[in-house]
């Protein structure tokens, strides 16, 4: 059976699809996709934690599926502007389950994670997989996979 680690850049895919669709990403039906004939070696969904309610009920849904969902707390800086990126901790995750794996997975659009798709790629000769908004995903980390799969209709709540 295939083995696949998945990582979900929970703020990325949430802002993206919002924009360009204005929905939400449907985990359950990703989770079904994905995980088919699959043994999952992790799954973990990357995310802020300001705290509300309506964020813990979210995170507890996300845990039902499956998923281990990570946190770093929300900073707000003094001159208005936000901190929170998991770039590092997803990179640093998605390297030690490559030799592992033979399927990362990785949810995200974000161009940053071009150089990770790559080396996974050339350096542990795995699979990787790309999830994103197709007219919101960097290039160079859709030509760094090895296939891109475009969240659209069929990934899509409502």
């Amino acid at each position: 059976m295939t083995r696949v680690a998945i990582f979900v850049d929970t703020q990325n895919v949430y802002y993206t699809v919002r924009e360009a669709y204005g929905k939400h990403f449907d985990y359950r039906r990703f989770w079904a996709k994905v995980t088919a004939d699959r043994e999952v070696l992790t799954a973990r969904c990357y995310a802020i934690d300001k705290g509300d309610a309506k964020q813990r009920e979210f995170q507890n849904i996300l845990r039902s599926i499956g998923f281990e969902v990570r946190l770093k707390p929300f900073i707000q800086r003094s001159d208005g502007s936000a901190k929170g990126d998991w770039d590092v901790g997803i990179t640093l995750d998605a390297i030690e389950y490559a030799a592992k794996a033979d399927v990362v997975v990785l949810v995200s659009g974000d161009g940053d994670f071009d150089l990770l798709a790559q080396k996974i790629r050339e350096v542990h000769g795995k699979r990787v997989e790309v999830y994103g908004v197709p007219q919101l995903s960097a290039a160079s980390l859709i030509n760094a996979a090895s296939e891109f799969i475009p969240i659209e209709r069929g990934l899509l709540l409502g």
